[in-house]
Order: C-alpha cells, then sequence, then structure tokens
C-alpha cells in the first residue's frame, strides 16, 4: 500500500462544499488528512442579465461534508481581498497551520464571449480565478510548516484557447502562469507548486443529451468523474510527487491534447 504522507496533514480546500471540490476534499480526509472545507455562506446575486453558470451547494452542505469527514467548514467570499487571510486564520485557529492548499474555487458566469464582456464581469472571473489562488498561496507561504507545504491549483484543459468562455478561461490561464511563476519563486522554500487541469467532467451540467456529445470527443470514451480530479491532486500533494512543482497535469481523458 502506498504512504502518501500526508495522514495528519492540515488541507484546505476552497469550493469544497460540492462538486469536484467535494470530491477532493473526502479524498484527502480518506488519507488521515485535517479538511478544511470551503464555501460561500451565502450564494452571490447575479447581476442583471448575467447567468451563473454552476451551481452554489448550500452552507448545510458543507457542514454536513466537513462533520462526515471530522473536519470543519469555513465560509468566506474569494472575492474580497481580505478573505485569504481571514480564512487562513480561521483554518489555522481550529485546525493548525495549513499543508496543503487547494485552489479548486471558481466563478463562471454567462454570457461571457468576446462581445459581450464588461469590466465587472471580467473583474469578478479573475478576482476569484486568478487573484484568490494568487493571495491564498501567499498566505500559505508566509504562514506553512517547515516541510512538505505544497499547492494545487485546479485549472481547465480549455485555459489555452476557450471560445465562449474567455472571462473564464483567460483567468484560467492566468492561474497556470501563476503555478509555474510561483513554482520557481517559492523552490527555495521547499513549497511545491503545481496544477491540475479537467476536461468535461460530470457534476450536474451536463445533460442525458449531451453524454454521448462528450463520449465522442474524449479518447478514452467517457465522461469525467470527480473522483478523477480528486486522484490526481491528491497525487501532487503526496510524497510521491515531491519531485514535481511547477506543472500543470491534463485530467481529460486525453480531451483537448
Amino acid at each position: 500500500m502506498i504512504d502518501t504522507g500526508l495522514s495528519g496533514s492540515v488541507v484546505l480546500v476552497t469550493g469544497a462544499a460540492g462538486g469536484i471540490g467535494a470530491a477532493i476534499a473526502r479524498a484527502f480526509a480518506a488519507q488521515g488528512a485535517k479538511v478544511a472545507v470551503h464555501h460561500l455562506a451565502t450564494p452571490p446575486r447575479s447581476p442583471r442579465g448575467v447567468r451563473w453558470e454552476h451551481v452554489f451547494p448550500e452552507a448545510e452542505d458543507a457542514h454536513a461534508l466537513a462533520a462526515e469527514l471530522g473536519g470543519i467548514a469555513v465560509a468566506a467570499d474569494l472575492s474580497e481581498a481580505d478573505a485569504p487571510r481571514r480564512l487562513f486564520e480561521a483554518v489555522g485557529e481550529r485546525l493548525g497551520p495549513v499543508r496543503v492548499l487547494v485552489n479548486n474555487a471558481a466563478h463562471c458566469e454567462s454570457p461571457d464571449t468576446v462581445d459581450a464582456l464588461t469590466a465587472d464581469g471580467l473583474e469578478r472571473h479573475y478576482r476569484v480565478n486568478a487573484i484568490a489562488p494568487a493571495l491564498l498561496t501567499a498566505e500559505l507561504a508566509r504562514r506553512a510548516p517547515e516541510e512538505g507545504a505544497c499547492v494545487v491549483n485546479v485549472s481547465t484543459d480549455a485555459a489555452r484557447a476557450f471560445p465562449g468562455q474567455i472571462g473564464y478561461g483567460t483567468s484560467k490561464a492566468a492561474l497556470e502562469a501563476f503555478t509555474r511563476a510561483a513554482a520557481l519563486d517559492l523552490a527555495s522554500s521547499g513549497i511545491r507548486v503545481n496544477a491540475v487541469a479537467p476536461g468535461p467532467v460530470q457534476t450536474g451540467w451536463i445533460g442525458p443529451e449531451a453524454i454521448e456529445e462528450v463520449r465522442a470527443i474524449v479518447p478514452l470514451g467517457r465522461v469525467g468523474e470527480p473522483d478523477d480530479i480528486a486522484d490526481a491532486v491528491v497525487f501532487l500533494a503526496s510524497r510521491q510527487a515531491r519531485w514535481v512543482t511547477g506543472q500543470v497535469l491534463q485530467v481529460a481523458g486525453g480531451h483537448a491534447l
């Protein structure tokens, strides 16, 4: 049996109340980690004419998951500039210093095409998808235990070019660039920074009629599941990946190669 070296580690997973984030939280708990489940206290109200492209799990979901895993639930709006500091303080007070940070929370909205771009829409995407992960990583670097700290960012395999999702795609491309730069900046501190880039993953957004269409464009012939991503994240945080940093691991069944 492989020992990931994660038992007893404090792991903070953002956007962990449901979907991929919840699968990641469960995967770390299965390794004996102490997991902090981040969530939004109250789902934000979308501006007129804008539709959020994701489901906001209820706070109750986060607390139920935390209870299931023996961890804690912590609320923060990552679009707020001081949220990373407050989040790390809350986790540190209750569980101890964060050793593993998983930047999974993301913002996605529609319309997000070039002809529909607005300054506010771009700012919403970048605040949650690029700025917050950068500031959270900075907090980890300032507060991390002496050995073994790491960051795993969750991007998308469409970050290189995502037509129809300009704000979302470009903010994820920025996150991947940050991953590489931060890995080099923090290497001397022993902090590793990597990312996973998921392909089409079923978290409730792929309808029955679209399943076959997705299967047709994924070389391995199936839609992804949250556990597919969670297992890759755990690997990048484990001692088995101790000499891996600055990498973006595509977890997509060969999609978008």
